[in-house]
C-alpha cells in the first residue's frame, strides 16, 4: 500500500520518479539481504589454521540459516578476550572460563557447546625429556598460551599450586606456540589441550608426550550476544547442529576434531564457577 502511495506522489513529478525507483530498489534489497554475524573464535592456534578449518564451516551453517557468518579472531588470546570484553562479536567460541566471565558483562549466552568432549587440560613434554611427574619442573620454564586460557593455563596452574611446585610461567599467545616452543627445546614443558595437540602438524606433535592431565569439564561454550533476535539464534542453533547429521556437515566438521555441536545451557558451566577463579583477562592482564 505505501509503495503504491509513493508511486503516485512521485508520477506527478516525473523527476521524482527515478529517485523514487531507486530508493524503494535499495528498500527491497535491504529487506531481502541476509544479516551479517561475525563470529569470534578463540585464537588457540595460528589463524591461518583457524581460518582453514572455520570458514568452510561457518560459510555453510549461514547458508542453512539464511545468514552471512563471518570468520573473525585475533593476534593472540589477551585480543581476543579484549575484542569479546567489547561485545564486537555475535557469536564467539570462547573457553569456559571466558564464558563465566562474559556471560555477564557484556551478557553472551551459550547456546551450543561440543558434542561428547570433556575440556581436560595437559602438560607436555619433550618426547626425550626425562621428566616423570609435576615435581620434576619444579624451577622450571613452562609454556602457557595465555593467563586465562582455562584448560590449558589456569587447570595446570592450579595442579601446581596444589602441589606446591613453583615453575617458572611464560606466556606465549597460542597453543601452537606452546608446542613448537616445547617441541623446539625453549621450554620444559607447556600446557594444552588434548584436542588442539591432535591439531598440530605430526612433525611438533611427534616430538611430544603428555606428562599429566586435569579433572574435566564442560568445553568451550559458542555464545551468542544478547543484541542477536531469538529468531536468529534458533535458526542458527539448529544449522549447528545440523551439521553431524549429513555428509557433507560431517566433512566440515572433521578438521575441527568436532564429533558434532549440541544445545547448551548457561546452567552447564556452574562447575567451573564454583572453582571461584579470578584470573583477569585481556592485554592488561599479561605478566610482560
Amino acid at each position: 500500500m505505501w509503495r503504491s502511495r509513493v508511486f503516485a506522489f512521485c508520477w506527478r513529478f516525473p523527476w521524482l520518479l527515478l529517485v523514487c525507483s531507486l530508493l524503494l530498489a535499495g528498500v527491497a534489497r535491504a529487506q531481502s539481504a541476509p544479516p551479517v554475524l561475525s563470529v569470534g573464535i578463540v585464537p588457540q592456534q595460528a589463524a591461518s589454521e583457524l581460518a582453514r578449518a572455520w570458514i568452510p564451516l561457518l560459510q555453510e551453517v549461514g547458508r542453512r540459516a539464511r545468514v552471512q557468518l563471518v570468520f573473525r579472531t585475533a593476534a593472540d588470546i589477551p585480543a581476543f578476550e579484549d575484542r569479546v570484553m567489547k561485545g564486537e562479536f555475535q557469536l564467539a567460541y570462547m573457553n569456559p572460563y571466558h564464558y563465566t566471565v562474559f556471560s555477564k558483562t557484556p551478557g553472551y549466552q551459550a547456546f551450543l557447546k561440543e558434542k561428547d568432549r570433556k575440556l581436560v587440560g595437559i602438560i607436555v613434554v619433550p618426547k626425550g625429556s626425562p621428566v616423570q611427574s609435576l615435581e620434576q619442573l619444579q624451577g622450571k620454564r613452562v609454556a602457557f598460551p595465555a593467563p586465562a586460557a582455562f584448560a590449558a593455563s589456569i587447570l595446570p596452574r592450579a595442579e601446581f599450586s596444589r602441589s606446591q611446585i613453583e615453575i617458572d610461567a611464560r606466556y606465549v599467545s597460542s597453543h601452537d606456540s606452546v608446542y613448537k616452543g616445547v617441541a623446539n627445546g625453549l621450554f620444559d614443558a607447556g600446557g594444552g589441550i588434548q584436542r588442539t595437540l591432535e591439531g598440530m602438524e605430526p612433525q611438533v606433535s611427534s616430538q611430544l608426550r603428555v606428562l599429566s592431565r586435569t579433572p574435566a569439564y564442560t568445553p568451550h561454550a559458542l555464545a551468542i550476544h544478547p543484541g542477536v533476535s531469538a529468531e536468529v539464534a534458533e535458526r542458527l542453533r539448529q544449522a549447528f547442529i545440523g551439521l553431524d547429521g549429513d555428509e557433507a556437515g560431517r566433512a566440515l566438521l572433521e578438521p575441527l576434531n568436532f564429533k558434532g555441536l549440541v544445545a547448551a545451557t548457561d546452567s552447564e558451566w556452574d562447575s567451573v564457577r564454583a572453582l571461584r577463579l579470578r584470573q583477569p583477562v585481556g592485554s592488561s592482564a599479561v605478566k610482560k
